[in-house]
């Protein structure tokens, strides 16, 4: 999972560098989520990987790229993004004080639990979706990227 990373870009250029990302990419243009995530921030972005959004329902992506749709497109990304500059290791700490689990507020205003699989970080939503972390800490100047295989769905 290479990701584009490069320090003094912002957290959309080097998403724009990855392969990997050009589904979330075409998204975030498609939602108007540009400006806010090239802004100071600092954001933690749990960044969807292309054959999360593959996995998907049949239509679901098409769907929420509509014009029509770019409201719920919204609310889908930025339950992906929480503010802060949360490191890998800063979610890791969370989730051993939290005995187990970190809850983390998104933009959006929903939350996600962060676990531990053995080494692996897992990011579930609201509706019980599990996500794992398979690229961690690409840092961005105004925040930091962590890919995941799964993209998250609010329940609001």
């Amino acid at each position: 999972m290479a990701v584009g990373q490069n320090d003094s870009n912002d957290i959309v250029e080097n998403a724009m560098m990855s392969k990997d990302h050009s589904t979330l990419v075409a998204a975030v243009k498609a939602a108007d989520l540009v400006d806010v995530l090239k802004s100071d921030g600092p954001f933690t972005v749990f960044a969807p990987v292309n054959s999360g959004f593959e996995a998907l329902p049949d239509g679901t992506v098409e769907s929420l790229l509509k014009k029509e749709n770019q409201k719920q497109l919204q609310a889908v990304l930025t339950y992906h993004v929480v503010s802060g500059d949360l490191k890998a290791s800063d979610v890791v700490s969370a989730i051993k004080k939290g005995n187990g689990t970190a809850t983390l507020t998104t933009v959006h205003g929903s939350q996600l639990k962060a676990t531990l699989d053995g080494d692996k970080v897992k990011i579930t939503d609201t509706a019980g979706n599990t996500a794992t972390v398979v690229a961690a800490d690409i840092d961005s100047s105004n925040g930091v990227i962590h890919a995941i295989d799964t993209v998250l769905l609010p329940t609001k």
